[in-house]
C-alpha cells in the first residue's frame, strides 16, 4: 500500500505543480499543527449554574432536609420556586404545548409527532386516536442560556465559593 501510494504521489508531483507545493508544505511541517479545541462547557451546566445563582436551587437540592418541618421547607421552596421560575421564563419563555385543558377530549391525528404527543394507557391500532389530555406539555418560545465566560479550569464549576469581606 505504501509503495503504491509513493509511486502515485511521485508521478502526480511531477505533473501537478499545485499538488507538489502541498506535498512540500506537508514535508516541511506546515499545516500539520493541530490546534487543541477549546474545552466546551455544556449548556446544561450553565443552566444549572443560573438556577443556583438566581434561585439557590443546588443549595436546596443538596441540603439534607429530613430534620426540617414541612412549614420550614415550604417557606424555603416558595423563594426558590419564584426565583427559578423567573429565570426559566426569561431564558425560555415557556408556554403550554396545547391550549386544550387538562381533562378535555382530544383527537391525535395520523402522522403525529411523538416528540409533541406522548401516548399512555392502552395504545392499540392506528391513529387517529381519541383520548384525554392528562398534561398540556411545555414548549420553549426561545432558548437564551447565558454564555459561559469562565476559564478552562473552572468549566465544571456550577457555583463559586462565596467569600464575604
Amino acid at each position: 500500500m505504501k509503495i503504491g501510494l509513493a509511486v502515485r504521489t511521485l508521478f502526480r508531483v511531477l505533473g501537478d505543480a499545485a499538488f507538489a507545493r502541498k506535498i512540500k508544505e506537508l514535508m516541511d511541517g506546515a499545516g500539520t499543527e493541530t490546534k487543541k479545541p477549546a474545552p466546551a462547557r455544556r449548556e446544561a451546566l450553565t443552566l444549572l449554574a443560573t438556577f443556583q445563582r438566581e434561585g439557590r436551587l443546588i443549595d436546596f437540592l443538596m441540603e439534607d432536609i429530613k430534620d426540617y418541618s414541612d412549614a420550614q421547607i415550604g417557606a424555603a421552596v416558595r423563594d426558590i420556586h419564584r426565583d427559578c421560575a423567573a429565570a426559566m421564563q426569561r431564558m425560555f419563555a415557556m408556554a403550554p404545548l396545547t391550549d386544550q385543558a387538562e381533562g378535555s377530549a382530544i383527537e391525535v391525528p395520523a402522522g403525529f409527532d411523538p416528540a409533541m404527543i406522548h401516548l399512555t394507557g392502552e395504545v392499540a391500532g392506528e391513529a387517529p386516536f381519541r383520548g384525554i389530555v392528562r398534561h398540556h406539555g411545555w414548549k420553549a418560545a426561545k432558548c437564551d442560556v447565558p454564555e459561559w465566560i469562565g476559564r478552562d479550569d473552572s468549566m465544571l464549576v456550577a457555583a463559586p465559593v462565596d467569600v464575604e469581606l
